[in-house]
């Protein structure tokens, strides 16, 4: 068998080394050429471009990631695209935590009440606490006025006197008149707040009649 003098092999082991190497740099570039890919992306203006590296705005502009057959391998959203799917996504959070709210809610309807004149009767309940605050405030409100109108009375007659009104005398007027706004707003309080109750339970009562004609 001849040999190579200088690696002193036999040369049906040399072809067949060559025939190996020449088989795995083969398997080295098919792979190479079917992991390469290209990009296509769509610039501000709307263009449609390609290209076998990604531009630097790829993260923002988005795009699509591509096998030389042209088929999508990975897609990459723009920053508007996340922007909106994050906010879609906050939507469905806000919109699942109030159906739960809404659940917690029409559970504690129908636990409290068996019928809509309960209902009723917890509005007329409610609604007293703030009839007896405005009754109070308002016989209150009679006994400053009249206050107010004697300070007044005494206080012309002390100029018309030509006399110098005392501070005392001035105080007693300002600290009835502040009383006087005080009452007022106390009875405007709780006229709206009588309003947000009768509010709230007229809706509590149409609710559980819907609930409650569902379950039927």
């Amino acid at each position: 068998m001849q040999r190579d003098k200088k690696n002193c092999r036999p040369w049906p082991l040399t072809v067949k080394g060559m025939a190996y190497s020449g088989l795995a740099a083969a398997l080295l570039l098919a792979a190479g050429t079917a992991q390469a890919q290209m990009y296509r992306w769509v610039d501000g203006n709307g263009r449609v471009h390609y290209s076998d590296t990604p531009p630097t705005t790829f993260q923002k502009s988005g795009g699509a990631e591509m096998s030389k057959q042209g088929v999508v391998i990975k897609r990459t959203q723009s920053e508007a695209e996340r922007q909106a799917e994050a906010e879609r996504l906050e939507a469905e959070k806000q919109a699942q935590m109030e159906r739960q709210k809404q659940a917690q809610l029409d559970r504690a309807l129908t636990q409290t009440y068996t019928n809509e004149a309960e209902i009723d009767l917890a509005r007329d309940r409610a609604l007293e606490h703030h009839k007896l605050a405005i009754r109070g405030a308002e016989i209150r409100a009679e006994a400053v006025k009249a206050t107010i109108a004697d300070l007044k009375a005494r206080i012309t007659a002390i100029e018309n006197a030509g006399k110098q009104v005392g501070p005392g005398l001035m105080a007693q007027l300002d600290q009835a008149t502040r009383e006087n706004l005080e009452l007022k707003r106390t009875i405007l309080n709780n006229e709206e707040a009588m309003q947000n109750v009768r509010d709230k339970y007229a809706a509590d009562k149409a609710r559980f009649k819907v609930l409650t004609t569902t379950q039927r």
